[in-house]
């Protein structure tokens, strides 16, 4: 048979499949009412199981396989359509609508109390005097109390690192996002230029050791990996690091910390090139207890508890890319006491000034075991 002729009996196949697919998704319309009046939930795993093992065994085996696919696609097609139906409800519109309504200004505003982490020269510093013009920074020692400063008003906002390109995500951050129920309202990305610092680079003293932040020290982790001799200790941040070495009297003591902590606290470089990577960069997140969502914001975070069965992540990745949203991260990560269960982190292109949006992360939300919304915002 000649292509042409294959092709055309392959179209009016076609026809015929968005004919039967259009008539099954209307079945599904009026299953959604049903479900809806009985009090039942969207999925119905058995149901899904018994189709798909009465169509398989119909297929034969050459073609059993694809036949399982194509009805996981389906499966999650008309479960988001039944979802967009409307019949299963979802405070997260509403939630987003007052966000919008209720956020004043083009952007973050230029005068505001943020607490950071850390000390003057610290990266959360530098990432706060970018997102702000005119920032009044209170610091403290740690990621708990940053949160603990923001929830009680002592500060309006507060500036916290969520990901870097060597280390990966910070998940006590995430932990911390989702403990206060706290939403990121920007985010700055800042190249992390990691520096040996001392108070004399020229000494002959051997280094005995380094001091710095967990962060930094896994990112400089080949130089360290290198002198097994160096004892690395952690403190709360480079820039605490920094500010100990200068205010110590040992001659071989160094910190891993920024050239602009070298200027503020009198050390010298005695090495420029113990990043692993020169391309390392970390994200550092706005957070507010209240939904801020700006007119310039166009990125959508996410935390997901999916349902511990085959495709279920897959369900979620195509129904973004059904949708057309360019999906920016996917990280994993075990959740402690669940045995081989995992909460994802999602990043996505996204706006949610548009309803189709919402919509998405409304049936999102009714898919997953446990739906997360961070936030939507600008990041610079």
């Amino acid at each position: 048979m000649a292509i042409n002729d294959i092709r055309n009996k392959i179209d009016s196949l076609d026809d015929q499949l968005v004919s039967l697919f259009a008539q099954r998704m209307e079945c599904s319309r009026e299953v959604a009412a049903a479900k809806r009046a009985d009090g039942m939930p969207i999925k119905d795993h058995a149901r899904e199981r018994e189709i798909v093992n009465r169509l398989t065994r119909a297929a034969g085996d050459a073609y059993a396989p694809y036949v399982k696919a194509l009805y996981s696609q389906i499966f999650d097609l008309s479960r988001s359509y039944q979802s967009a139906l409307g019949e299963y409800r979802s405070a997260l519109p509403e939630l987003i609508a007052r966000g919008l309504s209720e956020t004043t200004g083009k952007g973050l505003p230029a005068h505001a109390l943020v607490a950071c982490q850390g000390t003057e020269g610290s990266y959360q510093q530098q990432a706060c005097e970018k997102l702000f013009e005119y920032p009044d920074i209170l610091y403290f020692d740690s990621f708990d109390r940053v949160f603990s400063a923001v929830e009680k008003g002592m500060c309006q906002y507060g500036i916290l690192p969520i990901e870097n390109s060597t280390a990966g995500s910070v998940t006590q951050v995430y932990d911390l996002m989702e403990k206060h129920h706290f939403y990121i309202c920007g985010a700055q990305k800042l190249r992390i230029d990691h520096r040996l610092l001392r108070k004399d680079a020229a000494s002959k003293t051997p280094i005995a050791e380094v001091v710095s932040h967990e962060q930094a020290l896994r990112q400089c982790s080949r130089f360290l990996e290198a002198h097994p001799e160096i004892k690395v200790t952690r403190m709360e941040n480079t820039a605490t690091a920094a500010a100990y070495v200068a205010g110590s009297d040992r001659d071989d003591l160094a910190a891993i910390a920024s050239r602009n902590c070298a200027d503020l606290y009198g050390l010298e470089i005695a090495r420029d090139d113990i990043s692993d990577s020169q391309y390392n960069y970390t994200r550092f997140i706005c957070i507010s207890r209240k939904l801020e969502i700006y007119p310039q914001a166009r990125k959508v975070s996410l935390m997901l508890n999916l349902a511990h069965e085959p495709g279920a992540l897959n369900a979620v990745v195509s129904r973004l890319a059904i949708a057309g949203v360019n999906l920016l991260k996917l990280e994993s990560r075990p959740i402690p006491g669940r045995e081989f269960e995992f909460q994802f982190f999602f990043d996505m292109a996204a706006s949610v000034a548009d309803p189709d949006v919402v919509r998405l992360l409304g049936e999102l939300e009714a898919h997953c075991d446990r739906f997360v919304f961070l936030g939507c915002y600008d990041e610079q």
